[in-house]
């Protein structure tokens, strides 16, 4: 069960209109902590707040995270907004938002007839870090394309979480942001992920699409009891809209556990198990040897007679990174520590770069 405690602000590290981030003195201590100030209010110092400690107390990684849940002396969040659709339902923290399909939205008669994706391009990824390098490879290979990212709830569910996406938005990386279930704070919001591609297509305009959770997946060791399987499903939704299904490898050839050696058996599983339709499968050049690696692990796995397998080169993608100089991590590592998982990502928005050129 979750952890509360009191303590009061004695520093304010960080204050933008979405998220601060303050240090909070508890039981003789001193801990960083997270506000939302959409659920909040602003948060001062001296303010005395009750605090969330769960994800320290557990010391999980991403999770780790002291939140903010009230602050006792302010005045509390602004009044609430239009829209009827509740996120967070049924619980302390639920809250409503202007979905996109509702019937009080400016884009409900758009999403009325809003059915297909129209051969629109969407790369379905398995893991937050893959998006900086996705988004990249689409505008290194078709650089006018407008780029729509879609946040699943099977990560953290506030956008304004994301240290990246904020990077990206101002690197002309990703035009229109979109949440979809219970994630929240987005350009736009979404009842699910059909409609959120579908929002992103014809409510925003956008030629490509890219679908990945929030920041800080769960894994469990076990075959299904890991956020990424929503991959498959992604794909699976983006070929019954009739767009082009376009799946990001999880890859390295760093990690010290066997099971995510090469190809992650999360994306093997993904590709194999929930995805029932076929997609295209993108696959990143890399120097002979790894590349003999990821080809050994699709072919015995069955992927290549199941999907689609597309060779790409995720360089260029990368190398708009570094021009922008943005530069993502995955758990710790750097793309230098660890390329093969961003050349992995960049490739798969290469394809769909390049199925915008053929399409275009």
């Amino acid at each position: 069960m979750a952890t509360f405690r009191e303590g009061k602000v004695t520093e304010a590290l960080e204050q933008t209109p979405s998220l601060e981030r303050v240090m909070v003195e508890i039981d003789g201590g001193v801990v960083e902590a997270l506000a939302y100030t959409a659920m909040t209010g602003p948060v001062r110092t001296g303010d005395h707040v009750v605090v969330n400690t769960t994800g320290v107390e557990l010391g999980l990684g991403t999770g780790g995270v002291v939140f903010v849940l009230w602050n006792l002396d302010g005045p509390g969040p602004k009044p609430r907004t239009e829209g009827h659709i509740v996120k967070l339902r049924y619980t302390p923290w639920q809250m409503n938002v202007m979905a996109a399909e509702a019937p009080e939205s400016p884009d409900h008669e758009t999403m009325v007839s809003a059915v297909e994706l129209e051969g629109a391009p969407v790369v379905a990824c398995g893991l937050h870090s893959q998006v900086p390098a996705v988004v990249a490879g689409i505008k290194a290979t078709a650089p006018d394309a407008k780029i729509g990212y879609l946040m699943t709830d099977a990560g953290a569910l506030p956008l304004v979480f994301s240290k990246v996406v904020p990077l990206l938005r101002d690197a002309a990386l990703i035009d229109t942001t979109c949440t979809s279930g219970h994630s929240f704070g987005g350009d736009l919001e979404s009842v699910n992920v059909f409609g959120g591609m579908l929002a992103l297509r014809h409510a925003a305009q956008c030629d490509a699409i890219v679908v990945a959770m929030g920041p800080g997946s769960v894994g469990t060791g076990t075959p299904f009891g890991y956020s990424g399987m929503e991959q498959g499903q992604v794909l699976d939704a983006t070929t019954a809209l009739r767009g082009r299904a376009i799946a990001a490898l999880r890859i390295s050839f760093d990690d010290p556990r066997e099971r995510h050696h090469g190809i992650s058996h999360h994306t093997l599983t993904a590709l194999k198990v929930a995805a029932r339709e076929r997609c295209i499968v993108a696959v990143p050049k890399l120097e002979p040897s790894r590349s003999r690696a990821i080809e050994t692990q699709l072919r015995d796995s069955g992927i290549c007679d199941i999907h689609e397998t597309r060779v790409a080169d995720g360089r260029a993608g990368l190398g708009l990174l570094e021009r922008k100089r943005l530069r993502p991590t995955s758990m710790g590592r750097t793309m230098a520590e660890a390329p093969e998982l961003w050349l992995a990502a960049a490739a798969a928005g290469a394809v769909a770069g390049e199925t915008l050129a053929d399409h275009g």
